[in-house]
């Protein structure tokens, strides 16, 4: 169902409120029941991706409050909810320690500030630039790997707080989860692991036969309940550190370790806007006005930048609360206004009550909201569509779990943009015919500093092969714009036909590359011989 006035599906929307541009008021009562669903699932599960990155509790509520109140401003998609996520919130915990952060026995809120910072910064600076389709190039094998990464490297970090113990080894990596793990199978505590068990397996239950219903708010509410009138405590079963009252107080960022934190904040930012943009796409309806990259780059930078001044971490959309914002009938983003308002409320009047929470309920959230990022269909698909794609996932995948996921980040950029400056440089010159002497060719891709040289020697493979002509007809349909290097390498190929008798002819030239081509000397001259045509069939005519 949609919901925007006929005008706004194909006019301009403001950039404040955009999703409220004609909006009608009888959709108000389900943007409070969406808020309301979404907020039950959002609140407790960004309080538990909080403790991936060994955050309190509260910084993954005060995710929920600022971050997402400034993309309801400025955000384009009506139903996603922006916090923080499991693949955000591993790379906020690989930072912090690779930035000695973890280490350093501080309090991180600074140097926590700084990173949600560096992140909206860098949006910002994507936003000016009008990177939102570069980034956009990214492979979505590149993707899959990573949340691959990500999914095993969480699940086993919290296996130890699902035995009892409290260590929290995900920021370190894979390789040092399982260590963990070793040692804390001998330590485990029995109720703890009775507790965890019975946690994972309701929520697997909720999410496969009930999906309406908020299983991590379900989950939440009965180990508060366990905790407050069982003796869990007293057998072992640990609870989370105290929860202030009260909404954030503003915090000035730490320059501490601002260089430190430079990579991390890129890897971060590249995947929060890759997964919001991923998500405002997925949840879109037909109908629905068009989610623009640039749009989504701002709302994302300043939800980021704003938040980090109120103790957010980095925060980007989130799919499974998306999904039930959009499942629970979100019209427009009052549904998230609804959900800020929840968030603050759960700050003021229940602090004291989350304190009771047990840190293996919260384990249990985040061990079944990232196993569900192990994706091996999408690997098997992936194998099935395209090899470069399947060993761009397995290879990112791997990196993730050996070198840590910032280097896989990396690494996945590198190949993905590796893999389209091959695809540039791939010529393709084909035979449209031959007439009176006249060999025409098509080149049928857009030339490139990358191929102009094979695209030359290319043409004049094919001309040798073709002997005798008497010209060349290049038709160039494809190439809608142009560079000095590519006119250069036009120069020298007419250079070395003419050097062996034959005449190159240029047809279909395009308005956007004539453009730089009518400032040459040399094409003016081309022109003024004839040399110049409307299309390769005149030109091939022309020699009759």
């Amino acid at each position: 169902m949609t919901t925007a006035a006929p005008a706004t599906r194909t006019g301009r929307r403001p950039w404040l409120l955009p999703t409220l541009a004609g909006y009608r008021p009888a959709n108000l009562g389900w943007d409070v029941l969406a808020g309301l669903s979404a907020g039950a699932v959002v609140v407790p599960q960004a309080m538990a991706y909080a403790t991936i990155a060994n955050l309190p509790v509260q910084v993954g509520l005060y995710t929920c409050m600022v971050p997402m109140l400034v993309y309801a401003m400025l955000g384009g998609s009506r139903a996603m909810s922006v916090s923080t996520t499991s693949t955000i919130a591993t790379l906020t915990a690989t930072t912090l320690v690779s930035a000695g952060v973890a280490t350093s026995g501080k309090d991180p809120v600074g140097d926590l500030a700084m990173l949600t910072l560096l992140v909206g910064a860098i949006l910002t600076l994507a936003r000016v630039f009008r990177l939102g389709g570069a980034v956009e190039a990214i492979n979505k094998s590149t993707i899959i790997g990573v949340q691959i990464g990500v999914g095993a490297t969480v699940a086993v970090g919290q296996l130890p707080k699902l035995l009892g113990e409290s260590d929290n080894v995900t920021g370190h990596g894979f390789i040092r989860s399982i260590v963990a793990v070793v040692g804390a199978v001998p330590h485990a505590n029995l109720a703890t692991v009775i507790l965890s068990a019975c946690s994972i397996v309701l929520l697997v239950l909720l999410k496969r036969f009930a999906k309406r219903v908020p299983g991590p708010l379900i989950v939440v509410v009965a180990g508060i309940l366990l905790a407050a009138f069982t003796p869990l405590p007293d057998v072992g079963v640990r609870l989370i550190a105290h929860v202030p009252f009260g909404i954030p107080l503003p915090v000035l960022p730490s320059f501490g370790h601002i260089v430190q934190l430079v990579p991390g904040a890129l890897a971060i930012a590249m995947m929060a806007f890759l997964e919001s943009a991923a998500v405002a796409r997925g949840i879109r309806d037909p109908g629905e006005p068009q989610i623009h990259s640039n749009q989504e780059l701002l709302a994302t930078a300043a939800a980021n930048v704003l938040g980090s001044f109120f103790q957010a971490m980095p925060s980007a959309g989130g799919f499974s609360q998306s999904a039930v914002n959009k499942s629970a009938g979100a019209r427009s983003q009052i549904s998230g206004l609804v959900t800020v308002a929840l968030a603050v409320l759960v700050a003021l009047l229940l602090a004291p009550v989350l304190s009771l929470l047990p840190e293996a309920t919260l384990a249990s959230l985040v061990f079944v909201a990232v196993i569900g990022l192990i994706d091996v269909r999408a690997l098997i698909r992936l194998a099935r569509l395209s090899r470069a794609d399947f060993w761009t996932a397995v290879v990112t995948a791997a990196l993730g779990l050996s070198a840590g996921l910032l280097v896989a980040v990396a690494a996945g950029v590198l190949i993905t943009f590796g893999l389209v400056i091959r695809e540039l440089s791939r010529v393709r010159v084909a035979e449209k015919g031959e007439r009176h002497g006249r060999l025409a060719l098509s080149v049928d891709s857009s030339m490139y500093t990358a191929n102009i040289l094979e695209t030359e020697n290319r043409v004049l493979a094919l001309v040798d092969a073709a002997r005798p002509v008497d010209a060349v007809v290049l038709d160039l349909w494809h190439m809608r714009v142009t560079s000095a290097t590519v006119l250069e390498g036009l120069q020298d190929l007419d250079r070395e036909l003419g050097g062996t008798g034959v005449a190159l002819l240029l047809a279909n030239v395009q308005p956007g590359a004539r453009t730089l081509l009518d400032k040459s000397e040399w094409f003016r001259g081309l022109v003024a011989e004839g040399r110049v045509y409307d299309s390769a069939e005149a030109a091939l005519a022309g020699g009759s």
